[in-house]
């Protein structure tokens, strides 16, 4: 899908904006509404370093803060007033951008949001199959604690596009286990500070319970639980370097991570360089599939110690880039520079 475009096509859609060498001299914009959170993080760093290895790209303008579908909105006109050739964007909401997601569609402006859908035509996705990544760690839970129980279900941001399809993923999974029910629901905002308070609340309440899902928020969770000496339960999470780093180390932790890494952010930058050298895909809409790893098998557990990374910040996801997508290296997307 990528880089197919041959250098004499590439050559004859050369405009006045192009470099000497040949090379396109694309500016690209970016837009986040999360600041602080690991996976948000290593997005953007995938983002920065992905620029720096394509040749076509000459400048990135990042919109990087916490705020809401409002505050999106007025960085989303900013960028396309500074006049970017493409937006990269994590949308706060899948249909309240519309009105500047559709001005810059119609500017000639492309537009692929990361993570999370949007529905403004002519907009291009690229993301974590996120319902199916709330399913397979919700149907392993499940299974874990033998078809029925109480389950702590702690989702994301409500509103976002990216919780919602996990959530349909969530109860994809519990219509199939009929005897699982949900004890506790909260939104985590995905801020870890906010989910591990959250846990050593409900867990100071003695309401019994039999399992966690957490979208994402994991390693405090389990931290939560061994500073408060409560008794472990399984526990689902994310690919994220401290949960997996847990599921090898502390000991009666039964658990699983599903992978979702934020290199999908650079994976966008790469998608749209290639739409804009004339190499879309098909469809406007790219899944990258996630993965299971649990602990409680051989294989499992091997899988688990080969992912590791001491050198990661324990919420960022090991899974720092994407096969066919991301060019760049561990060091580069470390260093975040670009």
């Amino acid at each position: 899908m990528k880089r197919l475009l041959t250098t004499a096509a590439a050559l004859a859609m050369m405009t006045p904006a192009a470099y000497a060498d040949g090379h396109q001299n694309f500016t690209i914009g970016v837009s986040n509404t999360v600041q602080g959170n690991g996976w948000r993080e290593q997005m953007i760093c995938a983002m920065r370093a992905q620029a720096a290895m394509e040749g076509d790209v000459g400048q990135l303008i990042v919109a990087h803060r916490n705020t809401d579908a409002a505050g999106q909105l007025e960085d989303l006109n900013n960028l396309i007033e500074a006049g970017v050739d493409a937006i990269v964007l994590n949308p706060a909401n899948p249909d309240a951008l519309n009105s500047a997601l559709d001005a810059a569609i119609a500017a000639g402006i492309v537009v692929v949001a990361v993570d999370a859908g949007v529905t403004a035509e002519g907009a291009y996705i690229l993301s974590n199959n996120q319902e199916e990544y709330a399913y397979l760690g919700a149907r392993w839970l499940f299974e874990q604690i033998g078809g029925e129980g109480e389950v702590v279900y702690m989702r994301g941001i409500a509103g976002v596009s990216a919780d919602t399809d996990r959530d349909n993923g969530f109860q994809r999974a519990l219509a199939e286990f009929p005897g699982v029910t949900i004890v506790h629901e909260v939104f985590t905002g995905w801020q870890q500070d906010q989910g591990k308070q959250q846990m050593f609340d409900f867990l100071a309440t003695g309401i019994p319970f039999d399992g966690v899902w957490t979208s994402g928020i994991d390693n405090v969770i389990v931290d939560a639980f061994v500073e408060s000496g409560a008794p472990l339960v399984p526990i689902v999470g994310a690919d994220n370097a401290g949960f997996v780093q847990y599921l090898s180390e502390v000991e009666g932790l039964i658990g699983a991570a599903v992978t979702n890494p934020g290199s999908v952010g650079g994976a966008g930058i790469a998608l749209a360089v290639d739409i804009l050298n004339g190499n879309a895909p098909a469809e406007t809409t790219v899944l990258v599939d996630p993965v299971l790893w649990e602990n409680t098998t051989e294989e499992g557990r091997a899988i688990i110690a080969g992912a590791q990374n001491p050198d990661l910040d324990p919420e960022w996801p090991v899974s720092v880039s994407i096969p066919g997508w991301t060019d760049y290296s561990m060091e580069q997307i470390i260093a975040c520079e670009g």
